[in-house]
């Protein structure tokens, strides 16, 4: 049975940076705002530690005191994101070596190599004295170890400790270096190895390396977070059983296999910044403008979605939990330009994150700093310590949270979109074409879906996740599975298999057989070429819309394929084989939007028909209607059989409408 859980809202606090005498105003003004949980510890370990060996804890204590005594709970991090100035001294070479040899050294954050066994040692004693201290802390709700992995592109890394680690890792995958030359292929440019000392890291090569030998240490180096993140988790069970243990992950970040790192996490919690990812990962300018002030309406939705399915990653679709751990609330800093939420921004990203089953909001930070690499992101307070307007939207939000009796009641959907970091990687490795990634075809698909009013799962490559669907889409995934293939063979549901899915082998080779490889049976066509085409040149379709920057030409394998539609120079272009469809190119669109529509009929699935700035999101009992654009909506088509909980038909710029279904 799914536990429902209230939905809430909490703060990102450090108490470090203030005098201890204001830690118990900050803490009654949370309570006043309305915020239950409060992450404190993970940037602190100076503060901690600040020589070696000698542990400070009395200042940790007292906030611990302060908090709980307030009502607050505590979700506390373990500091390795942040080592200090003296250990880094200690051990120099446990920085991280960029891809051009240059260290990535101490003066910010995520200075380690994940795969320096020293460092790893100094993470286990810092982490196993925290959970001691605190593991079983009355007002400790939940544990974070780390702090997002990846960010600032710290997830690979060429130092010697990688080096040593990666032919380890080697070793054990091929046993012998024959076995390595032929899965790389390392007869091509003379590249083979006589062992495995001799092989190096794939970076200050001549010209690219070997598409197999990165994917391989792209492996390597997701392997290392994941037993980094394993490493602290088992600490933490050891001495704080029953408690917790997260990190909150980023948006847009591939570096590492996510769902992986979540078979350790108890909570999969991410970082949500809409306005600064607009700016950083939407390349639509027109787009851009309409929504600067918000964010594109799709990507922080996609992120709450692919969280979500890591969550249950550990516990099953009826147990995964997950929370925002970090909410944008004003300007941030880090973005080309940083503009200032639109009015109803903050409020409308909150019930977007409700709506799609997360626990917790939380705000990062609680005040803004007035020192440091950080100042200018703004916060729930002023650096004066004075309320920002994310204070009072906070008190209102958790006002309302409590007259909805709000609660995360997540449902398997019907729609399963795969997700896949093997797949990001290989295309980052090999696009082919500069513009085409792996989560650029993954939203194109999932943008339509949410046009649609379409409630989807973003879900991984395996048979388990796309069980019981009556929709399947998968978008350009790199090799696939046999047993996949055969459960969506098996099924009843509606599949799209996306352009380059199934064209390469685990080893990073085209299939012998030809692409789309395991599904080749599943779509009765074979692939004979790709191109990739500069944004000025898409392919024209013969309904008018385009692929754009890729196209594949297709053989027909089957008698049972019709062509849907025909490029205008006459190739097939949408080929469908029963239940199967498969989409011979990047769609624009318009496109996607067609292909997807009638998947959704075809699978007796209601599509609506949104205005372009409305989303729907169900959770339980509740829907939830935002409008992300400038103009107010009339939605009252809508409603249907649903009461009116919050807002009204008449749906105002970032306005947000709460539905209840009637009994």
């Amino acid at each position: 049975m799914t536990p429902y859980r209230k939905q809430r809202l909490g703060t990102c606090y450090y108490p470090e940076h203030w005098p201890q005498e204001r830690w118990r105003t900050d803490a009654a003004m949370m309570v006043e705002a309305g915020l239950s949980a409060v992450r404190i510890g993970e940037f602190a370990w100076s503060r901690l530690e600040p020589e070696p060996g000698q542990y400070d804890f009395g200042w940790l204590d007292e906030a611990f005191d302060v908090l709980s005594e307030a009502g607050l709970s505590i979700v506390l991090g373990t500091p390795t994101a942040t080592p200090p100035k003296w250990l880094v001294d200690t051990m120099p070479d446990m920085v991280a070596i960029d891809a051009q040899g240059r260290p990535r050294g101490f003066g910010s954050r995520r200075h380690y190599c994940f795969s320096h066994a020293g460092y790893r040692a100094e993470c286990a004693r810092i982490a196993e004295a925290l959970a001691r201290r605190y593991g079983d802390h009355p007002a400790l709700e939940a544990w974070q170890i780390d702090n997002e992995y990846g960010c600032h592109d710290t997830v690979l890394s060429y130092s010697q400790a990688a080096r040593a680690g990666f032919r380890d890792w080697l070793a054990q995958k091929y046993q012998s270096p024959q076995a390595l030359n032929r899965a790389w292929g390392n007869v091509f440019w003379s590249m083979e190895y006589r062992s495995f000392e001799e092989v190096e890291l794939p970076n200050l090569t001549v010209t690219e390396p070997n598409p197999a030998h990165v994917m391989d240490f792209r492996r390597y180096s997701s392997d290392q977070v994941i037993s980094f993140n394993r490493l602290q988790a088992d600490i933490i069970r050891r001495h704080s059983p029953g408690r917790p243990v997260s990190h909150n992950f980023m948006g847009s970040e591939t570096g590492f296999d996510h769902y992986a790192v979540s078979d350790d996490l108890d909570i999969v919690t991410w970082d949500s910044y809409p306005i600064g990812f607009l700016d950083r990962d939407m390349t639509d300018e027109t787009a851009k403008q309409r929504y600067i002030g918000v964010g594109d309406p799709d990507l922080q939705a996609f992120h709450h979605d692919l969280y979500r399915a890591c969550g249950q990653v550990r516990n099953g679709p009826d147990e995964g939990r997950w929370w925002v751990m970090e909410q944008q609330p004003g300007p941030v800093n880090w973005a080309p330009y940083n503009p200032a939420p639109t009015p109803g921004a903050v409020r409308l990203w909150a019930w977007e994150a409700f709506a799609a089953g997360a626990e917790l909001v939380s705000y990062f930070r609680w005040r803004q700093p007035s020192f440091g690499q950080e100042q200018m992101h703004e916060a729930l307070l002023l650096p004066n310590g004075e309320p920002n307007e994310g204070w009072h939207v906070c008190r209102q939000l958790a006002r309302d949270l409590a007259d909805l009796d709000a609660a995360a009641a997540p449902a398997r959907a019907d729609v399963a979109l795969v997700f896949d970091y093997e797949s990001a990687w290989a295309w980052d490795i090999q696009p082919q074409g500069a513009d085409f990634s792996h989560l650029d075809m993954a939203l194109r698909f999932y943008r339509a879906l949410r046009r649609a009013g379409v409630s989807v799962d973003v879900v991984p490559p395996t048979p388990e996740a796309v069980q019981g669907r009556r929709l399947v889409i998968l978008p350009a995934l790199f090799a696939g599975s046999h047993a996949l293939a055969d459960t969506l063979a098996k099924s009843d549901a509606r599949v799209l298999i996306g352009p380059r899915t199934g064209s390469k082998t685990d080893d990073f080779r085209i299939h012998t057989d030809l692409p789309p490889g395991p599904f080749g049976a599943l779509a009765g066509i074979t692939v004979t070429r790709v191109e990739s085409r500069p944004p000025f040149a898409p392919v024209a379709l013969a309904d008018g819309t385009r692929f754009q920057g890729w196209r594949e030409f297709v053989r027909i394998a089957a008698e049972t394929v019709r062509v849907e539609l025909e490029s205008a120079d006459g190739h097939p272009a949408w080929l469908v084989n029963g239940r199967v469809h498969y989409l011979a190119g990047r769609p624009d669109e318009t496109l996607a939007v067609n292909v997807v529509r009638h998947l959704l009929d075809d699978a007796g699935l209601t599509a609506h028909a949104l205005h372009r700035d409305v989303r729907i999101r169900d959770n339980g009992e509740l829907r939830y209607v935002f409008n992300y654009g400038p103009e107010t909506v009339d939605v009252s088509d809508l409603v249907e059989d649903h009461a009116i909980a919050l807002g009204g038909a008449a749906l105002e710029p970032r306005g947000v409408l709460v539905l209840r279904r009637r009994r």
